[in-house]
């Protein structure tokens, strides 16, 4: 989401529910959102195939969350 600032500028606002990582594109945001995935921990209960079959998941989508949960020391169920 994004507003106003100045009159022109434009700054986007940050979900304070969800740390899913920056750089995802907006058909695989829509995706996880709308099947209501919003923080990283809810990928260590599924398997990756699960989120790959959501309409709007690709390679890169999946490399962004996959490096984010790496971060964190964790990973997919599936141990991917």
């Amino acid at each position: 989401m994004t507003m106003k600032v100045n009159g022109s500028k434009e700054a986007s606002l940050v979900d304070p529910v969800s740390d899913l990582p920056a750089g995802i594109s907006k058909p695989a945001l829509r995706a996880l959102t709308g099947a209501g995935y919003l923080r990283l921990e809810q990928f260590t209960k599924l398997k990756e195939s699960e989120v790959l079959q959501l309409h709007g998941m690709g390679p890169k989508a999946m490399d962004l969350i996959r490096r984010a949960l790496a971060e964190k020391g964790q990973s997919f169920a599936d141990g991917s």
